[in-house]
């Protein structure tokens, strides 16, 4: 049996989501359809509002809906020490350890010959012009403890060798072939603690 035309379509569109496959996206479907006609509105009001509201920050790219974004306009903030990150769920993730207090900049992803994303696909650009304004001492490349990730550490920390700022990694500890984002706050604050030099 098939289902109507517009449950198969709505299960076509979860389906797109990273991480739901067939059997989830069909799940949510239906657990979509048997909620009160107010809850599904609330979840696609809320859904646009997002997509209308929410755009990159001028300064670092993390997600916000104000510019600069709430990091990158906090005077507490220590403006000399930079977090490199791969995408902005990377600067939540370290947020939640309350153990650094620097700004970031969202590479908005990793260096990964195979997908076909090299160095000029990456926010390289907007990164060295914010070095050359000379207020930042370090450079900590938190990039993913993957494959793609070390390969972005090691060719921004060559391209930043030259400038005289001191670069440093996240400390080991952190599993191999992980995303920042399923890491504890506990191993995530250890690992920043424990940074080393390149």
């Amino acid at each position: 049996m098939e289902y109507a035309a517009p449950i198969a379509r709505l299960i076509a569109e979860l389906e797109r989501l990273p991480g739901v496959g067939p059997k989830t996206a069909q799940r949510l479907a239906l657990h979509l359809l048997n909620r009160p006609r107010e809850e599904v509105a609330a979840l696609a009001s809320a859904l646009l509002e997002a997509k209308d509201r929410i755009h990159p920050c001028s300064v670092c790219a993390n997600l916000t809906d104000t510019d600069p974004c709430a990091i990158c306009g906090d005077p507490r903030r220590d403006e000399s020490l930079l977090c490199v990150v791969e995408e902005p769920k990377d600067v939540i993730a370290l947020e939640r350890t309350h153990e650094f207090h620097g700004r970031y900049h969202v590479l908005m992803g990793a260096i990964s010959p195979l997908s076909g994303v090299g160095p000029d696909d990456l926010r390289i650009e907007p990164l060295l012009a914010r070095l050359k304004e000379g207020k930042i001492r370090e450079v900590v490349l938190a990039t993913d403890p993957d494959v793609e990730g070390e390969a972005t550490a090691m060719y921004l920390a060559r391209l930043l060798k030259p400038l005289g700022v001191k670069t440093s990694r996240l400390a080991r500890g952190l599993p191999e072939g992980g995303d920042l984002d399923y890491v504890d706050e506990v191993t995530l604050a250890r690992a920043l603690e424990g940074r080393r030099a390149i």
